[in-house]
């Protein structure tokens, strides 16, 4: 089964994780189908880039989003929703 989950990236204590599409069954940073974006929780407020797109594309293809991925996706898809309200008023 595929997953939607986060892989990490960055060095020792300055983590920086990479969304990806990638088989359950691989470990945490193994090989991967397609990446989908990216999150760096050191900013503040923490950077979340998502193709939501893409994601939604894998979602309906079957693909299960973490836990996590899941909170990012809807973060980025509601403060997307905002920008496009401010920019029609």
């Amino acid at each position: 089964m595929l997953r939607i989950r986060l892989r990490r990236t960055g060095s020792k204590n300055q983590p920086s994780y990479r969304i990806v599409v990638a088989d359950s069954r691989k470990p945490r940073d193994g090989r991967f189908v397609e990446n989908l974006g990216h999150y760096n929780p050191r900013f503040d407020p923490p950077e979340m880039v998502v193709d939501t797109e893409k994601a939604q594309k894998w979602i309906s293809q079957g693909a299960q989003p973490s836990d996590a991925v899941k909170r990012i996706i809807e973060k980025v898809s509601s403060r997307n929703e905002d920008s496009t309200d401010e920019e029609e008023a």
